[in-house]
This record gives C-alpha cells, structure tokens and sequence, in this order.
C-alpha cells in the first residue's frame, strides 16, 4: 500500500471493528431475529404463471380457515396510473407498486398476487392454498434478444417504442428506454484506424446471493403509527417507499435497521415491508414476514442479462481512434435496467476521442431486476475488455501496456460527461505491469487474463451526530445500515480527530426517529458521505471543547488549540495552564454550558471514480472443461484507506462475485418460464474451495474533494473480474468464448468443437 497515512494514529489502522464480537458470538440481531407479542405469520401468495391476466381473485375460503386474520390483494395499495410518473429516489413508484403485489397481470413466475396473515405459519401457508386465482396465461419471452424482436410478447400494452409516438400496434414495444453517449466523429475515428476488432457477447442474469433473505416485523399502533424492524441497505428508504405504496405520511413510520446479512445492491428496494404493513394494519397484530430462499431467487431481483456488440479501431501502436457499443440490457417485468452503469462505466478507464455507447432498457418476463455491486458496470466491462484483450493480439501488444498508452488521466473527457480530475487509473496498471505475479512463468493449460474497471462512486444525503459521554467517551451516530466497515472507518476518523483512544469511541446507527435523513447504503457512497458529515460534526465538536476550555481559563477561544486529545493554552502569551482532556472536559460540562454534542447533514459532493486492474491466473481441464482459478490480484486506488482490512475485504469480496459470474452463476429459466435453480444448491456460488487467496493491491491517490481522501471502495473490484477471467481462459485455451457463464459445458463444446 502507497501513500502517506503512516503519521495518523488510527486513520489507516486496522482497529478492532466494533460489531465483530456480537456477529461471531451470534449476538448480532438480524432482520429475522425480531418477535413482538401476538405476533401473525405473513406469507405470499405468488403466480405459477410468467405472465398470465388475472381474470378475478376469491380467497372466501382461505378467510374461512381458524387462524387467518387478514387477506390482502393489490387492491389494497395506492394505485399510481401508468401515464404519470411518480419518482422516489431513482425509483418509480409505478412500478415498484406493481412490483410488491400484482395488478391486472403477473409479469414473471413468483410475482407477488396475495398475502395472507395468520397465527402460525403453517395455517398462512394452508391458507395460500385456499386462494383461488383465476389465470388467462398469456405468452411469454424470457431472453433479451428474443424480447426485441418482431412479434415478441408485449409486457406493457401502454409502453411505447423508444423513438415512438403514442402506444399502439405500430410503437408497443419491450423496449422501456434508451441511454446514448457520444464523443467526436466515430465514423471518422474508425477510417483513420489500421486495426478493427469487432466481438459480440451474452451474459446471463446473476443474482446477488446474499445469505440473509428478506425480513421483517412491522406493527402499527391504536394511532396508525408504524414501526417497521428489517434488513435492507436503507432504512430511510424503507420508511418512504413503504409510506408512498401505502398511503402513510413520513412521520407516521418508524423504521429501525436490522444488522443486515448481505445486499450487494439487493436490499436497496422494498418487497415485504408494505405488505407487512398493510396485513398488521387490517389485522391490528404484530405482523412478521421472512422469504424463503426460494422466494429471495424467484422474486427479489436479480441483475440483468445482456447481450452486447463491441467494435474498437486503432492505429498499428495501440492508439484507439474509435470505439462504437451497443447494450440490450434485461429489465425483468418492469423497466429500470442499469443501463448507466453499462453505458457509463464500459471506457471510462481510456481516453478515447471518439466513441458511441448506446444502452437500451428492455422489459422481459423475470422478476424485477435489483441493483448488484456496480449495477451494469461488469457487464460493459466484460465486452469492452475482451475486445481489448483480442485488439492487443491483432497488434501484439502486451495488454496492459495497450491499456497503458489509452488510459485516462487528469483532463480526460469522460464519455458520460465529467472531465476527470486527478485519479489514480495509471497507477494500477503501472502497479500491475510491476507485480510479480505478472512475470511468473505459466505451465500447461494455464492462462494468464488482465483487465481494468471503474464505477462512479456517489455522494448525497448523509446525517451524523457526535455526543461526549460524562466520562470522556464519546458516541457516533449515522443513519445508514453498516455492510462494508463504516462503523469501524467512523470510529478511526472521530478517534483521529479528537485524538483519543478508538476503543472509547462508540458507533450505533440511528433508525429513522433519531438521526437526520441519510439516502440509501449503495453505490460506494458510505464511507465517502459519512465521513464527511461525522468529520464536520467532530469539528464542531472540538470548537465546544475549545470554547469550553477558554471559559474554565478566562481566555479567548482563539488563544486554546486542540492536540492529542487535549486542549492547550495556544502559546505562552495566552497563560500558562496545565492541559484539559477530553475526560476532564467532559466531567466540568454541567459547570461550564451543558451536554457536548454536535450534529451535521449536508447532501455531500466530490465522489470521484474509483479504477482498478486485475490479474488472474487459470487452469482448465480439457477432459472435463472445468476453470480453475489459481492465482488472482486485484489493484485498485482506493483514494484513502480509513481502515486497510476492511478495503482489502472489498476487493477480495467484489473479485469473488465477479469470478462467480464468469464461470458458474446464472439464473437458468425453464421451457415454462419458471426458474429452474432457485437455491443454493442448483445455484453455483463460488465458495472457498474453489478460490486462491485474492491478493488486493491499496493505491492511494487521495481525492482532493475529501476531508480524509476517500474515494468509494466497494463496487470497483467486482467490475474487471469477469473479463479478466475470460481472457485468462481466452490464454489458457486458444479459444475466446462470448457467453457467460464459462461453465464446464461450454468450455468443453468449445474444446470438443475445435478441429
């Protein structure tokens, strides 16, 4: 690791984290883990059908069954017409109503069309039975391609072509939109090239696979207030969505988080909180719901498939002159894709003159899609990468150094607008070229694969408050769920700044009734964001301990400063006086103005991108096609490392996902439309047998627009994996394969196939 932190004293540590003992102690409270008395069963009524209208719903008998206290359908929310949008966030609410329960149709197999509440959960279970749906199953379309063509089942009768006028039969379409960016005259670009490289590519969908499933206990008081316990990646957003699909106001919930046992991006939508909601509110009971996992695979959303075309152009030294993608990118029942991060993130890392990168949004009969660490952004990677890998063959050029004489830097034009500051892309791949896994020797059927990836990461909304305990130990709340280390980096930057001790700094994470509006845990944001809020609130924490100083001393506050966990008379003309510290402070407060705290909440500002490249190693066995990854480092900028372990879990995390995705995970759908591996054991998740030691690689070029440096951590790493593992294949066999997941099947058909 690079850079200058060795002068802290806890910023760039690797302190002990704070929830450690209670998560291996099994102490920890995750969303399943609340009861409350009187407490009903919830459970979901889902389609069998991928797309079917719902002709009428009768549920006499299940009302009829001992036990069953309430029944309810999609009737039961607040309808938003589909001619108005209604944004929350970056979410529409037209579509995430349609989403929790079903309308007139269901759009995928597993979509939500009743819920009942009951004593147990066998009897909710029983009663599901009892509802009787009566279906008109209409045709479906799964694949991407498929969904685009000609005469494809249409999801949305009111949603028109992209280009379209009105809808109708000319201009219905499953195409719900369309991202383009452009730069410079691509056509010219490609005349002025000697080499183009033209490949095309398919991904399948993957799902986030986090362990914890969904759940949660909601109850709604004699005044129609509601407290909601759950597991998500914001509790915030739980409180506003469920407000807006259930017609509350804000200050009617409350919603307190749940330690959260994996999102990657999963957990930043609602699916049972609403209907949880509404259940306990028409039974006037505790109601408590938790997906099996089961329903987490058929009905919380996965990421997109993908089907994407990649032409590049360049001169005989490796200089790109043109660059021209275009990306279907599946939906799943209802628009929102993410495309942004295809379209935007795919030649980020290079500094390209002219290039068009189009993404297109496209509706298909699957559930719904989620964010999934750096939400599109593997996806655009996967194909611009290996067309990279097959342009440096073209030139014979080493790959790296390839990406070397394109990369951006300081002043670049990115395609998706901003013109980039200082960054740190060149010094992951000057790192990479200088590692030693790159010069150690390959033997038989091994390949060596490289590729680079960036995400945005974000800023926004964030809250902190900042109290001194009577004894000189002090608490830090912020208002976003923990899932990558924040408690911990929060404890470093406060014990930093007051220089104290860390383990006499405390961190909780406040629910929505008592620490300011904080948006969602997602996009590499936290560590960003909550640093900056809980640096200012610590700031002003300081100044109360300046002033309180001055007030014990008789002198301005001015004449006072604060080092190493004391305040000191600033020179000798302000007075001779021994220190206070913090404790001493903190015992006199009653005497000299009351309780030291402090709050702050800004709508932060100045994330800038983050870059990495990748090495991977891999053996395959040309008897059985299996790919063995053997070797894997990951370099990435990481601006500041707060707290090293915790960024180096990230990297290694991220790396792992994404090797996931390029050789085994894939949600397979069945001729019936019905997927066919919902669990773990048809699911094909990587797990520590099947892996190296990820070796993560910290460069530190600070962002300037950061207290402490930061840059976001946790999206980068999953973005190059996928490419660098296919073009390590790509090595190891002489064959480039175009299709996710390179799963022992394919590999061995490609091998089998060669003459």
């Amino acid at each position: 690791m690079t850079g200058n932190g060795a002068s802290n004293k806890w910023i760039g540590k690797r302190t002990i984290r704070p929830d450690g003992v209670d998560k291996v102690t099994g102490r920890a409270a995750f969303g399943a883990d609340y009861s409350l008395p009187g407490m009903l069963w919830g459970k979901v009524l889902r389609s069998p059908h991928p797309h079917a209208r719902i002709r009428s719903i009768n549920f006499e008998k299940a009302e009829a069954l001992p036990g069953v206290k309430a029944i309810i359908t999609g009737r039961d929310f607040v309808e938003f017409p589909w001619d108005k949008p209604a944004i929350l966030g970056i979410q529409d609410l037209r579509f995430n109503s349609r989403n929790v329960m079903a309308r007139d149709k269901a759009l995928y197999a597993g979509h939500a069309v009743a819920a009942v509440a009951a004593t147990s959960a066998r009897i909710a279970s029983q009663a599901l039975r009892l509802i009787e749906v009566d279906y008109q199953v209409l045709p479906w379309v799964i694949d991407v391609d498929e969904a685009i063509k000609p005469g494809a089942p249409i999801l949305h009768e009111h949603m028109r072509h992209v280009g379209g006028d009105k809808p109708g039969p000319a201009t219905t379409s499953n195409i719900a939109g369309k991202l383009e960016h452009t730069l410079g005259d691509v056509e010219a670009g490609f005349a002025a090239a000697d080499v183009i490289v033209e490949r095309s590519f398919k991904t399948k969908p993957v799902h986030q696979g986090y362990i914890e499933p969904h759940a949660c206990v909601v109850t709604v008081n004699k005044d129609g207030h509601a407290t909601i316990w759950s597991s998500s990646q914001g509790h915030f957003m739980v409180r506003d969505m469920t407000a807006q699909l259930t017609g509350l106001k804000l200050s009617e919930i409350r919603a307190i988080p749940a330690e959260i046992g994996g999102g990657f991006g999963g957990k930043t939508i609602v699916y049972l909180e609403p209907l949880a909601l509404i259940l306990a509110k028409k039974s006037g009971r505790p109601v408590k719901m938790v997906m099996t996992r089961e329903e987490v695979f058929c009905a919380a959303g996965p990421t997109s498939g993908s089907s994407s075309t990649v032409k590049i152009g360049a001169t005989r030294d490796g200089r790109i002159t043109a660059v021209k993608a275009t990306y279907n990118l599946q939906a799943g029942a209802f628009p929102g894709s993410p495309i942004r991060g295809a379209v935007g993130c795919a030649l980020s890392p290079y500094d390209i003159a002219n290039l068009q990168i189009t993404g297109y949004d496209v509706v298909t009969n699957r559930p719904k899609v989620a964010a999934y660490r750096a939400p599109g952004a593997p996806i655009g990677a996967f194909s611009v990468e290996c067309t990279l890998d097959e342009l440096a063959k073209a030139l014979n050029i080493d790959p790296l150094v390839l990406r070397q004489k394109n990369a951006a830097k300081e002043g670049t034009k990115a395609a998706y607008g901003p013109t980039f500051p200082r960054i740190g892309y060149e010094e992951t791949l000057q790192a990479a070229l200088g590692h030693p896994h790159y010069q150690v020797p390959l033997g038989p059927n091994q390949g060596r694969g490289v590729a680079s990836g960036f995400w945005f990461n974000a800023g926004g909304e964030s809250s902190a408050q900042v109290y001194v305990n009577e004894d000189g130990t002090v608490v830090v709340v912020t208002g976003h769920p923990d899932i990558g280390g924040s408690r911990a980096s929060m404890v470093n930057i406060v014990a930093e700044l007051l220089g104290i001790d860390y383990r006499n700094v405390q961190a909780l994470i406040g629910d929505t009734g008592s620490v300011g509006f904080s948006a969602l845990t997602g996009g590499s944001r936290v560590t960003f964001a909550a640093a900056m809020v809980v640096t200012k609130a610590t700031e002003q924490v300081i100044q109360t301990l300046r002033a309180r100083a001055a007030k014990l001393w008789k002198i301005d506050v001015e004449a006072v400063t604060w080092e190493n966990g004391e305040a000191r008379p600033a020179g000798s003309n302000a007075g001779e006086f021994p220190p206070l510290t913090l404790a001493e402070l903190a015992a006199k407060a009653s005497a000299t103005g009351g309780p030291i705290n402090a709050r702050s909440s800004l709508n932060t500002e100045g994330a800038e991108g983050g870059f990495a490249t990748h090495i991977c190693d891999v053996e395959v066995d040309r008897e059985t096609g299996r790919v063995q990854v053997i070797r894997y480092t990951a370099v990435q900028d990481a601006g500041r490392a707060i707290h090293p372990s915790y960024v180096e879990g990230q990297i290694q995390g991220g790396v792992v996902q994404g090797i996931g995705w390029a050789l085994n995970e894939e949600c397979m759908f069945a001729d019936d439309g019905k997927l066919d591996n919902a669990s773990f054991l048809d699911y094909r998740m990587p797990v520590a047998s099947d892996l190296p030691m990820i070796e993560p690689v910290i460069i530190e070029v600070p962002n300037d627009k950061h207290p402490q440096g930061v840059r976001g951590v946790a999206e980068v790493p999953i973005v190059p994996a996928p490419a660098a593992v296919a073009n390590a294949v790509r090595n190891a066999i002489g064959l480039r394969l175009t299709d996710l997941p390179m799963s022992p099947p394919k590999v061995l058909a490609a091998l089998t196939a060669q003459p």
